[in-house]
């Protein structure tokens, strides 16, 4: 008997195999789909359709009769059975919608190689909702508030879909309210289909309210149970929440001890109808060490390093304590200069005597608890040691310390507070501080050079739902920030401002395409200084702001947008002033607004791997107050357009802006021998190359603009 068995499912087996091989000859064989359109679809657009049948057209190369020879693109072949059944997929998906009398039809044109299909679609007239009937609200408070913005509406089409999605909305509102054990059924319906009218029912079985009972850990091993009870959103006694169910299992992620938290109703103990929910949290604890290590390049970085240790659950009570250090500008600054700013590596540095004059370094080390006074707290501190840099503007050395208070509010935007205190100097441009400050001698310019402490308050949010972080298609970035800094908090008078920044960004999805929008503004205010003679709002040079590069106005290279003045060396004049001697000195501005539209959209070839973008970037960098060039917000629009690379860290990018404006005018210096400045010119513009290859400004970087 069991040889019979055998055989009999050998046999199957063996004929299952010859029919999955029939198949993919026949579909290998098939003839290659060219052509795939829809018509008469006014309810639903074509791309919704088009997922929802079997049958898929080739790619946009393989679909091009001029370009087809070359043997691009992805080639899908027919077949004819899924064909048939993708005309009742299609009628389904119309009558579970509501469209009673949809017909469908196919017209396929065949050629030896290639298939040409069209589906046709009538619609005809939707059967609507007459009657929308939800009963069982009557011992619910306010129950009126939880039928606001329900998916399924009067007069609407009959969308089965619709009447199950706000079943499962009711009831996640009644969950909210504490009724745990809330009930949402479809009591019935009728469809007249001669007049394309329907009624529906809903009730509700709310049940009774509920509390939080015994909270039980499950898992735990090193971690302290205490500490992941401590971890919810909620304590016993309190009314039942899912929203807060799920903030806890966020919140036991967040704490990056485990590799799995799961927090839900602990069946076990739970008895119906008694009003308390006990709740059961299950976790598989992660690694509590990491080792890490990077190596990079970048066109303003050049070659780049960082390394870093965290230990997890430090003292036993979820603590986490990280060291990290980054190391930049390899290569081009002391003491690892080794002349890659002669060659094609990295010779967008060759000119940054200021920013690249010196290795970049960061060295933190940080102590963080999760749940501080709150689990939506966690509380940071930080030592840090730190030499950072703008290109051609400023190098700034830092050392010291900040503590930072995280907060998660209700919605999940975290709200961030940090007191920073740190001892450190600026080395910049002298016109800097000549042009904004007056400070145009050696003596003065030391000054404002020497080492003084810094004391700031900074207040940020940031609010982030999008697809994806490295590459988002849809969804919307949204942040701000706010930073004070004041004798009060330690600083020095030459260290005095108040800086407010907001960014905003926003993905519309268009098909396979995207529309990207982007905006960013932000001001400086500082008090007036007397220094040289003058007095004037300083505002130190590493907190100005500057524009021009390949993340805002990209037909400008970096940091030159704005503000300019310009600089000769006393032993370069002669008669006259060679405008090749001649070198643009940034020195940024106290205000800035930046606009950007970018659509992107896949590529002809490669869509899988390359992508093409089309965009216009605007904005100005200007200083408020100021009485001469700059003074006034002139603003620069280049458009242009770029391809994409997709990898796994996110798309590398070459953009091309063309950049139609002149430079422009500014103040000339001459720098003496001993350092001191002179202005020897009020307006001097350096002429800027004609023709339009050389106004195109080429961008290379990873990842997208915003």
């Amino acid at each position: 008997m069991r040889s019979i068995v055998r055989t009999v499912v050998l046999g199957v087996a063996l004929g299952l195999a010859a029919l999955g091989r029939a198949q993919a000859q026949a579909d290998e064989a098939g003839l290659v789909i060219r052509h795939l359109k829809f018509h008469g679809n006014d309810a639903f657009p074509s791309d919704i359709l088009a997922a929802a049948i079997s049958t898929t057209g080739s790619g946009i190369f393989a679909t091009n009769p001029l370009l087809r020879w070359m043997g691009l693109g992805e080639k899908r072949r027919l077949n004819e059975l899924e064909l048939q059944r993708d005309v009742e997929r299609l009628r389904l998906f119309y009558r579970v919608r509501g469209y009673l009398d949809v017909q469908v039809d196919t017209t396929v044109a065949r050629t030896a190689e290639d298939a040409y299909i069209d589906f046709t679609v009538r619609e005809g007239p939707p059967v609507r909702i007459k009657n929308f009937v939800i009963k069982g609200l009557d011992s619910v408070p306010d129950g009126p508030e939880l039928l606001k913005d329900l998916p399924l509406k009067e007069g609407e089409p009959f969308d089965r879909t619709l009447v199950y999605a706000t079943a499962d909305t009711l009831r996640n509102r009644l969950h909210e309210r504490a009724y745990a054990e809330a009930l949402v059924r479809l009591e019935g319906f009728e469809v007249n289909r001669e007049r394309h009218e329907a009624s529906v029912s809903l009730i509700i079985e709310p049940g009774v309210t509920a509390v939080i009972g015994e909270i039980h850990v499950q898992g735990a091993r090193r971690v302290d149970s205490a500490f992941v009870r401590s971890l919810l959103a909620s304590r016993p006694g309190r009314e039942y929440s899912e929203r807060d169910i799920q903030q806890s299992q966020l919140n036991l992620y967040r704490s990056e001890l485990f590799r799995f938290a799961s927090v839900g109703l602990d069946t076990g103990h739970f008895v119906p109808g008694s009003g308390i929910v006990p709740v059961t949290i299950t976790v598989v604890e992660g690694p509590f060490h990491r080792i890490r290590t990077a190596l990079g390049y970048g066109t303003n970085d050049c070659f780049r390093t960082g390394a870093g240790w965290t230990a997890r659950n430090a003292l036993g009570s979820g603590q986490v304590f990280d060291v990290s250090a980054q190391v930049s500008k390899l290569g081009v600054g002391r003491p690892f200069d080794a002349g890659l700013d002669q060659n094609v590596l990295c010779s967008a540095l060759q000119d940054d005597s200021v920013g690249s004059a010196h290795a970049n370094y960061n060295i933190t080390t940080s102590f963080r608890r999760p749940v501080f006074l709150s689990p939506s707290n966690a509380l940071t501190l930080a030592l840090f040691a730190e030499r950072r840099s703008e290109f051609a503007v400023y190098l700034r050395e830092d050392i010291g310390g900040s503590v930072t208070l995280l907060r998660e509010t209700a919605n999940r935007i975290p709200i961030t507070l940090t007191y920073r205190l740190s001892s450190g100097r600026t080395q910049a441009n002298a016109v800097s501080f000549c042009a904004f400050f007056n400070a145009c001698t050696e003596t003065d310019v030391r000054q404002l050079r020497q080492r003084r402490p810094l004391g700031t308050l900074t207040l940020g949010s940031q609010r982030v739902r999008v697809n994806n972080p490295l590459d988002p298609t849809r969804g919307s970035n949204v942040s701000a920030e706010a930073t004070y800094s004041s004798s009060l908090l330690g600083s020095s008078r030459f260290e005095e401002f108040t800086r407010v920044i907001g960014d905003a960004a926003h993905y519309i999805p268009l098909g396979n395409s995207v529309l990207a929008l982007h905006a960013h503004a932000g001001m400086v205010f500082a008090p007036r200084q007397v220094l040289g003679g003058d007095a004037a709002n300083f505002v130190p040079p590493e907190q100005r702001f500057y524009a021009g590069g390949p993340n805002d106005v990209r037909g400008y290279n970096r940091n030159q947008l704005g503000p300019l003045v310009y600089v000769v060396q006393a032993t370069a004049i002669t008669d006259s002033i060679p405008e090749d001697s001649v070198r643009i000195a940034a020195t940024g501005g106290n205000s800035v607004l930046v606009a950007n539209a970018e659509l992107r959209l896949p590529s002809p070839i490669f869509s899988d791997r390359l992508r093409l973008a089309f965009f216009i970037d605007a904005g100005t960098v200007w200083e408020r107050g100021g009485d001469g060039t700059g003074s006034r917000p002139a603003f620069r629009v280049t458009p242009g357009a770029g391809l994409r690379f997709v990898t796994p860290l996110g798309p590398v990018r070459v953009d091309a802006a063309y950049n139609p404006y002149e430079l422009p005018a500014g103040r000339l210096y001459q720098v003496e021998a001993s350092g001191d400045l002179h202005q020897i010119a009020d307006s001097y513009q350096k002429t800027k190359q004609i023709g339009f290859l050389r106004r195109l400004v080429l961008q290379f970087s990873v990842g997208q603009p915003f």
